[in-house]
């Protein structure tokens, strides 16, 4: 067990000024902070020494990599847990003497917070109200500003198990508000949320920051959040490695970032070089080009990199998420790309085929479907329709999926691209049209189909209790693997994902980056001809993030297909085609450069300014055909 705080351990760090929250600048103050916890028989110490200082009346993003510390922080603010060594003050108060006072004062939203689905709207934040003792002749008013502030009005009397995803992270900040506190703790409250409805969870805290001082520590695991927060907290094995602007640690990586592009190789190959090159820090693929990372005190110019044919090197502005990497990877050697993924011998028997680029097609509809390359797709999907009783929740869906294409799945929180993917995973009935995956039908045969396939679920849906080692002999036996050749899978799974280190941990406890390893390896035991990967990066820091996607890009360059549903936006630039879909329909196909370019709105459009473009252009009917 953990050790408990003793009242020296308490008092081995420095005390604090003796003064209110009026009078502190700070509304959170940590010195000397450490946490441990037992986990597989060893002390890890998630909190190591931490100090840090949180200011009033603005936007703090805790920032950092998995197991960094974030939530245990968190939790110890809110009073949840209490510090092995060293002070913590919330809003002037001691966490420790003083718990329910702080507890009183601030709101706190976790990572999964726990609505009650059986109950609507308006019927949570009543019970939310009386949990808090909101006294009752103040909620009518707090109810109406919270659901102004939301755009939740229409919605009071939905069930909550009925809301979008989206919906769900706002009526959970709802609840957290209902109290009026004075300092709002959110640990990662836009994972899995779509573009729409983060920008509008970040209006929200905006306002509330402005309109009624409220002080907002916020954890995240998108990196381009930080850019909209006064200050970034920079945490890595529990202690805090730079903390101030985003601007601030933006002007410490001028002139080390790059746009590279080469009309000679594609942009995964180009990827794939670049990584093992001794002065790239990072790259990161961007539609055809890749935005890279130089080393310290290393510039890029025209005549470098002469070995690659036709390439042109362009400077781009940095960003925070740069300082992030380097300040993580800068010690370095050189970073090391994850070993090559062997998959069956039918596939590498062949080379993974160039993509064909097909027209841009906006608000596409089936009987457009008519080119000859249909009758060679590994993925058709021709007239997709799923009913729930009455309820249309995809509306004549069609689209194909070449092999070797990384083909992507978009679309807002309720749009029916989860219920599309299952039934192309042959998960759920189809109600009408038809579909096949690796030349199989999946209405007639659907277990045929499953057994060409690799599945990684959304959510972690191994078994918990199990050790990796054993979660993969459970898996490559149910892919009917036997003998020697089921040892050299398991044995190519730890190796190629570092697994090995972790062979006998429970998998419940593993870092989320080290169960994503394990779930895409279970997923490719099997050699399949198909991937299909939901949301598979969802709340997965950056390292993390890049390291899947090496794999998966390996994987198509060796002729693997790839179908993957996401809401991180940089990752659509991964994908060869993809389809963004609304209310159960398609309302573009084409490249990530035909999405920017027709629904970005300006010359440098990210795909998530040109997401945001379609969606609000196709709920004002304005969908250009």
């Amino acid at each position: 067990m953990p050790h408990q705080p003793t009242a020296q351990t308490l008092a081995a760090a420095p005390d604090f000024p003796s003064t209110s929250v009026e009078e502190n600048k700070a509304v959170i103050e940590a010195r000397g902070l450490e946490k441990g916890f037992m986990q597989a028989q060893k002390q890890v110490h998630a909190l190591a020494g931490l100090h840090l200082n949180v200011g009033p009346r603005q936007v703090t993003g805790l920032i950092g990599p998995d197991g960094a510390g974030k939530t245990t922080f968190m939790r110890l603010c809110a009073g949840l847990l209490r510090p092995d060594a060293g002070k913590l003050q919330v809003l002037g108060l001691d966490t420790v003497r003083q718990t329910l006072e702080v507890q009183a004062r601030i709101g706190y939203m976790p990572q999964r917070f726990g609505l009650y689905e059986d109950l609507s709207v308006q019927e949570n934040m009543d019970l939310f109200a009386n949990l808090h003792g909101v006294a009752h002749d103040r909620r009518a008013e707090r109810y109406q500003r919270l659901m102004e502030m939301s755009g939740m009005e229409p919605f009071g009397k939905r069930l909550a198990g009925k809301l979008s995803g989206g919906m769900k992270q706002k009526l959970g900040l709802m609840c957290t508000l209902v109290r009026s506190p004075k300092l709002l703790l959110l640990d990662e409250p836009t994972v899995g949320v779509d573009p729409v409805s983060r920008r509008e969870l970040w209006q929200i805290v905006y306002r509330l920051v402005e309109e009624e001082g409220v002080s907002v520590l916020l954890s995240t695991a998108y990196l381009d959040e930080a850019e909209r927060c006064a200050e970034v907290a920079l945490i890595h094995q529990g202690t805090i490695l730079g903390q101030g602007s985003p601007a601030s640690f933006r002007v410490k990586m001028q002139g080390r970032t790059w746009k590279l592009h080469s009309g000679a190789i594609s942009s995964r190959r180009l990827q794939m070089r670049m990584l093992r090159h001794a002065s790239i820090l990072d790259a990161l693929v961007l539609g055809s080009s890749l935005r890279v990372v130089t080393r310290q005190g290393i510039a890029l110019k025209p005549g470098d990199l002469s070995e690659i044919d036709d390439l042109t090197i362009t400077p781009l502005p940095p960003r925070f998420e740069d300082f992030f990497l380097a300040a993580l990877r800068d010690d370095e050697e050189v970073l090391t790309p994850p070993a090559p993924l062997e998959i069956t011998q039918e596939l590498e028997q062949n080379t993974a085929h160039p993509v064909v680029q097909r027209p841009f097609v906006s608000q596409m509809d089936a009987s457009s479907d008519a080119s000859p390359a249909a009758a060679t797709a590994i993925i058709q999907a021709d007239k997709l329709v799923r009913r729930f009783g009455s309820f249309i929740a995809v509306d004549q869906v069609s689209f194909r999926v070449d092999r070797g294409e990384i083909f992507g799945l978009l679309g807002a929180n309720g749009a029916g691209k989860t219920t599309t993917f299952r039934m192309l995973c042959g998960l759920l009935p189809i109600s009408s049209g038809s579909c096949t995956v690796a030349g199989v039908n999946l209405r007639h045969a659907a277990s045929a189909a499953r057994a060409k396939i690799g599945y990684m679920a959304q959510k972690f849906s191994l078994y918990g209790n199990l050790s990796i080692m054993h979660n993969l002999h459970f898996f490559s036996s149910a892919y009917g693997l036997r003998g020697k050749h089921r040892s050299e899978r398991i044995q190519w799974a730890l190796d190629s994902f570092a697994l090995k280190p972790f062979a006998e941990v429970p998998s419940q406890t593993l870092p989320l980056g080290y169960k994503q390893r394990l779930a895409l390896a279970v997923a490719l035991m099997h050699g399949p001809k198909v991937l299909f990967l939901d949301e598979p990066t969802s709340g997965v820091d950056p390292l993390a993030r890049r390291e899947f996607w090496q794999h998966i890009n390996q994987l198509a360059e060796q002729g693997v297909t790839v179908l993957i549903t996401t809401h991180f936006m940089e990752e659509a630039e991964y994908c060869d085609r993809l389809v963004i879909m609304a209310e159960g329909r398609v309302l573009a196909e084409g490249t990530p450069a035909d999405m920017k370019r027709e629904y970005g709105g300006h010359g440098e459009a990210s795909m998530e300014d040109a997401f945001i473009g379609l969606i609000k252009a196709s709920e004002s009917k304005e969908v250009p055909t």
